[in-house]
């Protein structure tokens, strides 16, 4: 395997040294890596992949120094746009290095929202005209390929590292933080789900909610006909939430977000707002970090999540950072005129036993479905 910091001092001596992105769990050791050895205006997490390119764009306009952006191969969707009409050889001619984690590569078992994403990776990088190579995990062979990198940089490309599985060794990131909350993201969402009414359905975004949301009802020997899980999908909880609620306005709907995903596609809240379903109840875990990829941290607690739903016209706001406060808090959010934002504060990390969805998405889909014909 090949160490991070070999990774990382090697693109140095070829004068790249600005990094941002999404985290990825592929990449989780590398990106470690960076945000101990970056400073911070070297590394930004950004707010969505897109996002990323365009800071790689402004970091080369004002340097003339190629940037290197990470991702998990979920985020390729979201830089399509981005790489073919601003960073492409035919419009402003702009070089950027993609670290790309192989999520559902053919042949290695992962989950199921990975698998089209991971037979798809490279053909959509051929597509969009994209030089690519899979990183070897000999640190010999990898030198040769960061140097053709350097190569393809140089003459303006965009070139793309696809990273496998157990690519790079083990890095445990050292400038931690750490904030001073004490109810877990798990006592929350039981303490949510627990208040729900018969008829209610909830809308779980991807990663550890929808995991510690599927486990609450099975520990509580209760069915998932209630609950969406969305496996994938980063980002758009809110809007399947949207859906759902105004399709259906006699029931309420609850939208069980992250805070890395609400601020992903942070717009989906004013097209919440300005729709107005007064059924829709917005709930925001936030625990300000990127908790299913590494812990890698986002903005979510320096900034005023129900200020901006208040900004963009939900008709009530909430924040709480206790069990106490929640509960007694839920009794009138239920009853409330929505759109509401319910932003819960919590700590980060997950029980090490936590476990996957046993049903299949598709399973989750026909449950639901049947549980919304009722």
């Amino acid at each position: 395997m090949i160490r991070p910091q070999f990774f990382y001092d090697t693109l140095a001596s070829y004068d790249i040294d600005f990094y941002a992105g999404v985290p990825d769990s592929l990449l989780k050791n590398l990106c470690a890596y960076i945000t101990d050895h970056a400073d911070t205006s070297h590394n930004i997490i950004a707010a969505n992949e897109g996002a990323a390119v365009g800071l790689a764009a402004g970091h080369y306009l004002a340097t003339g120094q190629p940037a290197c952006i990470y991702m998990q191969n979920s985020g390729e969707g979201n830089i399509i746009n981005p790489l073919a009409s601003l960073t492409d050889q035919e419009v402003y001619n702009i070089p950027v290095l993609l670290l790309i984690g192989w999520r559902g590569r053919p042949g290695v078992h992962d989950e199921p929202q990975h698998v089209k994403q991971g037979k798809v990776t490279t053909g959509l990088l051929n597509v969009m005209g994209v030089n690519y190579e899979v990183l070897s995990k000999e640190e010999d062979k990898a030198a040769k390929q960061i140097e053709k990198v350097a190569k393809a940089l140089a003459n303006k490309e965009v070139f793309a590292l696809v990273i496998e599985k157990d690519t790079f060794e083990d890095y445990k990131l050292q400038n931690v933080e750490v904030n001073d909350l004490t109810m877990s993201r798990e006592e929350a969402i039981q303490t949510v789900a627990a208040a729900l009414g018969e008829k209610d359905c909830i809308v779980s975004t991807t990663g550890m909610i929808s995991r510690e949301l599927f486990e609450y009802r099975a520990a509580m020997n209760q069915g998932h006909e209630r609950d969406f899980l969305t496996v994938g999908s980063m980002g758009h909880a809110s809007q399947i939430a949207l859906g759902i609620a105004l399709a259906q306005p006699k029931r309420r709907v609850w939208c069980f977000d992250g805070d890395g995903a609400a601020i992903m596609h942070m717009g989906s809240m004013a097209i919440v707002a300005n729709k107005a379903p007064n059924n829709y109840i917005h709930v925001v875990f936030n625990n300000g970090a990127h908790d299913s990829v590494g812990g890698q941290p986002t903005v979510g607690l320096k900034i005023d999540l129900p200020a901006v739903a208040k900004a963009v016209g939900y008709k009530a706001e909430y924040s709480v950072e206790t069990k106490e406060y929640l509960t007694g808090l839920l009794d009138k959010v239920k009853i409330q005129e929505g759109p509401v934002l319910l932003e819960v504060k919590v700590k980060k990390g997950n029980r090490k036993d936590l476990g996957r969805p046993t049903t299949t998405p598709i399973q989750n889909k026909e449950a639901l479905m049947q549980f919304l014909k009722k």
